[in-house]
């Protein structure tokens, strides 16, 4: 599989593949670097063919690299074959000015070889450790077109700020079921809708947890499966809605993987930036929101906290299905007019996400499912929910929080509709969401169901559950969801 990056306008070159983590051009500077350490090592009569060649190689390709925009990974590489360089040439030039070249015994140059070839090979491991995102091919019969849109709801005023003017404002991002672009069509950017865009909120997020945001830069260079603004999917029928808040920092594309896949299966997936939550939020004017809330380490505190938060959240994923109903009917023009159907429509979330997916719920009728991704349930009250539920939780460890699942077991036994807990064997938090596509594979952060397999079980559970209560597919959504780890299923009536 190849994936494009930043900079399509310069050839399949600067795409990455899948597996390696690193470009054509990546790999050449590689490969001429580890050709300069092994050519001292090879018979005299060899070496000056297999020195040039690779140095041709190497000082060609970082020429490249440095036009397209070299990644840190590659620091090591070419300062591994820096190193090497010299003593690569020094014999040949001592042979071109006609100096006698003395044989070298082999055990002083070894630690210099070995030295060089473990900077080399820093670049590959970095690379496959922090790596451009290359996001999934969507399963489903339709391709994917993706838009942002802006909405101001002007009953709402802004609580963040000063201004008692100022009202509360949403971007959303839209993945539909779309018709096949021509294969030469623009990908849409990972992260934003430009590259500075892109840059802007990926620099925010690697700040938000505390990540230097040089380690993260291949992830704004990514490009997903979505094309801008692609017609809509040929045909008459309405697609069922799936209404998307991220985590606490989180952003509208920090699920992509996700949305992808469920668009390419028929659904419209609108994902929610939450402004002065979101790590960054870019306006249509240019201005970025940056976060304003941040955890105190104190349960309780962080509790009412969250439980604030979530509210404003809810009240932004109401108010973003009625401004799809009127997209829907022709008040606010799009291409998706006529398409929505907001009589079938779930809502969900990551994190704070979910548990502000399940309040939205246990507010607004309209939503007919909610789905939260290992999300605490920040209600108070404990007021009943009307709606099959879903929730999916990472593995439950002694670091877990202890009130975590006796309180969502609470939540989802006071249910009057069936509510199901998936407990996903090898999950963590990040699991949920496209973290597991660009960090590092560390279990306790990003679960060890691996890169490929992460996203798959999210997008089956969650296609699984929503076809059969907004679809009403035949099958038992049971017999489905328990294939993927420990299922909990609380029907009607069940009392806590």
């Amino acid at each position: 599989m190849w994936h494009r990056v930043p900079r399509p306008e310069d050839g399949r070159v600067t795409e990455i593949i899948a597996g390696l983590y690193m470009s054509p051009l990546e790999f050449l500077a590689l490969a001429g670097a580890v050709a300069l350490v092994v050519a001292r090592w090879l018979p005299f009569a060899a070496r000056p063919r297999v020195t040039i060649a690779a140095g041709a190689v190497l000082v060609l390709s970082a020429i490249a690299l440095s036009a397209v925009g070299i990644r840190w990974q590659m620091l090591p590489v070419l300062a591994g074959a820096a190193v090497a360089l010299p003593f690569a040439l020094s014999p040949l030039l001592r042979r071109r000015t006609g100096r006698t070249v003395r044989r070298v015994r082999w055990w002083p140059a070894l630690p210099g070889s070995v030295a060089c070839v473990g900077l080399i090979a820093t670049g590959p491991v970095a690379a496959w450790a922090f790596p451009v995102p290359v996001f999934p091919e969507p399963s489903g019969r339709f391709a994917v077109g993706t838009r942002v849109v802006q909405w101001t709801d002007p009953h709402r005023p802004e609580t963040a700020t000063a201004d008692p003017h100022d009202r509360r404002t949403v971007v959303v991002q839209l993945w539909y079921p779309a018709r096949k672009s021509p294969a030469s069509a623009q990908r849409a950017r990972y992260l934003g809708r430009t590259e500075h865009e892109a840059r802007t909120v990926s620099d925010a997020l690697a700040r938000h947890v505390g990540l230097p945001g040089f380690l993260v830069d291949g992830v704004p260079r990514a490009h997903t499966h979505a094309v801008f603004d692609a017609p809509v999917a040929d045909g008459s029928g309405r697609f069922p809605l799936v209404l998307f808040s991220p985590g606490l920092g989180g952003v509208r594309t920090q699920n992509t993987a996700w949305a992808e896949e469920l668009a390419s299966h028929g659904y419209v997936v609108a994902a929610l930036d939450h402004p002065y939550d979101s790590a960054a939020v870019v306006l249509a004017d240019g201005r970025t929101i940056r976060t304003r809330t941040a955890s105190t380490g104190d349960p309780d505190k962080d509790e009412k906290l969250g439980a604030g938060w979530a509210t404003v959240r809810a009240a932004d994923l109401s108010f973003v299905l009625t401004q799809l109903g009127r997209l829907d009917r022709g008040g606010i023009a799009g291409p998706l007019t006529g398409r929505l159907d907001t009589g079938r429509a779930a809502v969900t979330g990551h994190s704070i996400g979910g548990g502000s997916a399940l309040q939205a719920a246990r507010q607004d009728r309209r939503f007919d499912a909610v789905i939260d991704l290992d999300g605490y349930p920040y209600d108070p009250t404990s007021r009943s929910l009307h709606q099959p539920a879903l929730a999916l939780t990472q593995s439950i460890t002694p670091d877990t929080d202890p009130h975590y699942i006796p309180r969502l077991t609470e939540v989802l036994q006071l249910n009057t509709a069936t509510s199901y807990r998936l407990t996903v064997p090898g999950a963590a938090h990040l699991t949920f969401m496209d973290g597991p596509l660009y960090l590092p594979p560390v279990p306790s952060a990003v679960g060890s169901l691996g890169r490929t397999e992460s996203p798959r079980v999210v997008a089956a559970t969650t296609l699984a559950f929503l076809d059969a209560t907004l679809r009403q597919k035949p099958g038992d959504p049971a017999a489905v969801l328990s294939a993927y780890g420990d299922l909990s299923v609380y029907p009607p009536g069940n009392s806590p």
